[in-house]
């Protein structure tokens, strides 16, 4: 089994969409009011507007996309005028992570597994049909 797509529900799709096209630096070549495909390979990322009402207080999940250059994302991020919740941060199994809220609340992570100074380059698990 694969997750095929996640999927960010929302009450304007438009400008959620936006955004996360300026975020992936990508472009779907849709301007759609009610759903678009962001990233179409592998995992899909879509924004949906499925007709309820949104609250908006996201609380109990998060995206994490892997970056080369976290402090490069941190620049196009801050430029973007969300709300930052960590500036890029060394962790103790050598990722560097950031976080900050997307417009409608998301928690978002970007991380960067190279090494963080003074602690070793993460090396990640083999896969099952790798082992």
């Amino acid at each position: 089994m694969k997750l095929g797509e996640v999927s960010l529900l929302t009450n304007d799709v438009p400008r959620l969409a936006e955004f996360y096209k300026q975020l992936l630096e990508t472009e779907n070549g849709s301007n759609d009011e009610v759903h678009q495909t962001i990233i179409g390979e592998e995992t899909m990322l879509t924004i949906y507007n499925d007709g309820s009402t949104k609250n908006n207080q996201n609380q109990n999940i998060c995206l994490a996309f892997t970056v080369e250059d976290i402090e490069k994302e941190y620049e196009k991020v801050s430029a973007l005028g969300v709300k930052i919740i960590e500036k890029p941060t060394a962790r103790p199994w050598g990722a560097i992570n950031m976080s900050f809220y997307d417009p409608d609340g998301n928690v978002i992570y970007l991380r960067s597994f190279g090494a963080a100074e003074g602690l070793p380059a993460y090396t990640p698990i083999p896969q099952r049909e790798e082992l």
